[in-house]
Formats: C-alpha cells, structure tokens, sequence
C-alpha cells in the first residue's frame, strides 16, 4: 500500500539523495478530501500546523510558505514583524502577511528565537529576492543559496 504526501521543496531538498528514510506525517481533512502531508523536521511540521491554524491561510498556502522559506526564517520573519518578508512569499498579500504575524507572534514568542542558523543573505533584501525567484523556479534552497553565495 502506498500514499501520496504532499511536502514542501524544502522537505525534498533534504529527502531527494536518500534512499530511505521517515517523514513525520499530517493528515488534513476537508469536505471533499484527505490530504496527507509530509515533513522532514518536527519544526516544519509543527509551523505548518500553527500556518494552518491562521484564519485565511489554507493548507496549500501554508505548504508554500515552507517551500519558500526555511521554518526559521519564517519564525523570525513573523517574530520580528516582518511583514514585508512574508509578502515575497507566491500567495501571501499584504493582509495575510500581518494577520499571520498578529495572530502567530505570541504562539511562536514562547519559545525562543533560533539565532544559531542566521542566514547571511537574511538582512540582504536583493539576495533574498534572488532566493525567493530560485526557488520559486523550483530550484532547490541550498543549490539557490550555494549560487547566490557565488
């Protein structure tokens, strides 16, 4: 028997070279279907889940939120208010954006903010529109990232 999961590009960058291994599985349920998505990290699937929980922001939108952007990167784009960042995201307007970050700020202020894997084109905002448009593209984030560094 098999299934058919839903992941983000950032869960397939980790996965594409393995032969084997365990995804970490939510199945989302709706009126018309059951969808199963799949997570290589509990952090992406933990985000995914609080995405989710966002008036407005479906399970689609929330998975290409993870595919854009790192699950650190978008705790601290929402941590830090940055709404702007959010935006560059392919579905997230500016309403969505600030609802996300009014409604998620204080869930994800519980824990701390992760400053150990700062990326350096983080305060960059020309390279991480490259980054953005790369992996949109469908180019996976640390050949983008690797490119950009170039």
């Amino acid at each position: 028997m098999g299934y058919e999961l839903q992941i983000s590009l950032n869960t397939y960058a980790h996965i594409e070279s393995l032969d084997k291994g365990l995804l970490l599985t939510h199945l989302h349920i709706r009126e018309d279907a059951h969808i199963l998505y799949g997570f290589f990290e509990k952090a992406e699937k933990d985000l995914f889940i609080q995405l989710i929980s966002v008036s407005g922001v479906g399970a689609s939108t929330a998975r290409m939120m993870l595919s854009a952007m790192r699950p650190e990167e978008i705790n601290r784009a929402i941590l830090r208010g940055n709404a702007r960042q959010l935006e560059s995201i392919k579905g997230i307007g500016k309403k969505s954006a600030e609802r996300i970050i009014l409604e998620l700020r204080d869930k994800l202020g519980k824990g701390k903010e992760d400053t150990t894997n700062i990326s350096s084109l983080t305060n960059n905002t020309l390279e991480q529109d490259a980054l953005n448009a790369l992996i949109t593209l469908g180019i996976a984030r640390p050949a983008a990232e690797n490119a950009i560094k170039k």
